[in-house]
């Protein structure tokens, strides 16, 4: 007798990686929830489904009948182009099932890891090792700097005292510059207190920034707003979530040299691992401009402090978000290609916190009153 699909769908329901499982004649029969999220889909939509028009232009799947071995087939880095048009790579494993080695196979497991995912946590994570290191030179860098700055503004204002008041302009300059480097200093050391945490609904803050992008720079820059009013409240510092979100939206409006389109998104995704833990669910908050992009070779140190592609700018914005971000035990990243900058930003989501279902137009008015 061959095997159920429900009884299948019980084998893989908790499994972390994405899998699913075909019957003989190849027929998507079930997926497991890491599987639907992977593919985007769900079992509804490509039940007893055929493999190859699951995943057409694959001429890896033509062959899987020919199976005979019970030992799992592996590829690496397999391209995948998907039933509903997105695109993967991922390792992948078939393995066929018997219920001993002279009877017939009963179906194929198939099970499937996101190496795109991998290597942008891979990514991510290094990138927050590497900008840990940083700050911990800046901050020995920065000490040494501050002891003799302030010895010589305390110097031009002992300076200034003897001086009539009519001759104290280069004293004046002296105070005025040390003071300036020494706020740049702060700045590039970011945020030295402790998050102060609580419940907050996240699509007040985005409101809130759409509200101050708008006011900014007018008409110029169109904000649109496409949230899932589903999600609950997170547990965050609300004025640190605020300014890095300030920051990201305003250096996208930068990008754009005052005209395009900044479009704020929050999803809920499943099974996301941020800083070495998977979660079950999170949420995602997108900021997206539709500016020239960013170079590949910047894209890399986006996230350092003092690196910028604009002339004038003074690269911390970034950095200062990363790190409130960090400090909030969340997860920012950067994808980008010309004409799309996406920064994405990942919370946990805790079964604990009650939903907070607000519609956005309602948030919307919400912020505004």
């Amino acid at each position: 007798m061959a095997l159920s699909a429900s009884l299948a769908q019980k084998m893989i329901d908790n499994q972390t990686t994405a899998v699913l499982w075909f019957d003989p004649q190849l027929h998507l029969q079930a997926i497991n929830p890491a599987g639907e999220n992977l593919l985007k889909l769900s079992i509804n939509q490509v039940h007893n489904i055929q493999v190859q028009n699951l995943f057409p232009d694959c001429e890896y799947f033509a062959h899987l009948g020919d199976l005979t071995q019970p030992h799992p087939v592996i590829e690496h880095g397999l391209r995948l182009n998907l039933y509903n048009g997105h695109s993967l790579m991922v390792d992948c494993s078939i393995t066929p099932v018997r219920r001993n080695s002279k009877a017939a196979i009963e179906g194929f497991v198939m099970e499937m890891v996101n190496v795109d995912q991998q290597l942008r946590l891979s990514r991510e994570e290094n990138l927050i090792l590497q900008r840990q290191a940083a700050q911990n030179v800046l901050r020995g860098l920065a000490h040494e700097i501050k002891n003799p700055l302030g010895g010589l503004r305390g110097a031009a204002q002992l300076l200034a005292r003897e001086l009539p008041q009519q001759q104290r302009e280069y004293t004046d300059i002296i105070i005025g510059e040390a003071d300036r480097l020494q706020t740049l200093l702060d700045r590039m050391l970011g945020p030295r207190t402790p998050p102060h945490k609580e419940l907050l609904n996240v699509h007040r803050v985005l409101c809130r920034i759409r509200q101050l992008v708008e006011s900014e720079v007018g008409s110029s820059i169109v904000v649109n707003t496409d949230f899932d009013p589903s999600i609950p409240d997170i547990f965050v510092d609300p004025d640190q979530l605020h300014q890095a979100l300030l920051n990201i939206a305003r250096n996208a409006v930068q990008a754009m040299q005052n005209r395009g389109v900044l479009c704020l998104r929050t999803r809920v995704e499943r099974r996301v691992v941020m800083h070495n833990r998977q979660y079950k669910m999170a949420l995602r908050m997108d900021v997206q401009d539709n500016g020239p992009g960013i170079s590949e070779d910047l894209l890399e140190q986006i996230f350092y402090p003092m690196v910028t592609g604009r002339a004038e700018g003074t690269g911390l914005g970034l950095s200062i978000a990363q790190t409130l971000i960090n400090q909030n035990d969340g997860l920012i990243s950067c994808s980008s290609k010309p004409g799309q900058t996406v920064f994405s930003i990942w919370f946990p989501l805790y079964k604990k916190v009650q939903p907070s279902i607000e519609p956005a137009g309602r948030a919307s008015r919400q912020a505004s009153s």
